[in-house]
């Protein structure tokens, strides 16, 4: 009868596991795996959630995320960036830019040639200046840019000589992002960022979308500076923000 019970325990533990993971997947928007796409941004799942005044965003891959990083070129120009991106509806001045300034976006990015986190050690090695490599977080404001490439996007360029809204955690780039510091977590196929927001309400009222991608810096400055130059993927398929916070 012992023997029979501890059956039971076991069979009732292996049979929740699959569950677990199900609901770990459970919400947002799903999609299928893309064996044409690199399974490390291959996306089969993107939602964002929130308790209290914690918003996380959350995507899973069909590989493992964050697995790979762009190869060093040595220099600025034309080098690449690797990103995991949520795509959201909320206005740009929610977080310290200007009004309506495009599509603004929670990317996790990594990019060995350059660091755009100034305030930050994420390292720790007493350096704020060469981190770049290290999967790290932004808000970027995107607008379609036919400089990029046709129907293509890009970072929104700071024109010379002008100035504007701007986060207090705005690296000093001549571009809409913002480098607020929140750390992404990587576990197997998913990544993860938790932001805490003064008004969660901002979040929970949003549409979101999520969207894998590589970028390239242009060798001129207002060229512009950072364009969408390969998507991998793309959760909704065509970009149409289809993703409700917490359902």
């Amino acid at each position: 009868m012992r023997k029979f019970n501890l059956f039971i325990s076991l069979l009732a533990v292996s049979l929740s596991l699959p569950t677990l993971s199900h609901q770990h997947h459970q919400g947002g928007i799903k999609t299928s795996t893309n064996e044409a796409t690199l399974a490390p941004f291959d996306i089969i799942h993107a939602k964002i959630t929130s308790k209290g005044n914690v918003a996380t965003f959350h995507m899973a891959v069909s590989g493992q995320a964050g697995k790979h990083k762009p190869t060093a070129s040595g220099k600025l120009a034309g080098s690449e960036v690797f990103s995991y991106v949520w795509p959201t509806a909320i206005d740009s001045y929610e977080v310290g830019f200007e009004r309506n300034a495009g599509i603004l976006a929670l990317a996790v990015t990594a990019h060995p040639d350059f660091d755009d986190t100034p305030l930050f050690d994420e390292n720790g090695d007493g350096n704020t200046s060469n981190d770049g490599n290290i999967w790290h977080s932004h808000w970027v404001v995107l607008t379609p840019n036919e400089q990029c490439g046709k129907d293509a996007l890009g970072v929104v360029d700071i024109p010379k000589g002008s100035k504007p809204r701007l986060p207090k955690t705005w690296p000093g780039l001549p571009i809409l992002l913002d480098s607020p510091g929140w750390d992404p977590i990587f576990n197997g196929d998913v990544v993860e960022v938790q932001i805490p927001f003064e008004n969660i309400g901002i979040v929970e009222n949003t549409m979101f979308d999520g969207v894998t991608a590589g970028l390239r810096v242009n060798q001129s400055v207002h060229a512009p500076l950072l364009c969408v130059v390969n998507v991998m993927d793309i959760a909704s398929g065509n970009l149409s923000l289809p993703g409700k916070v917490n359902k």
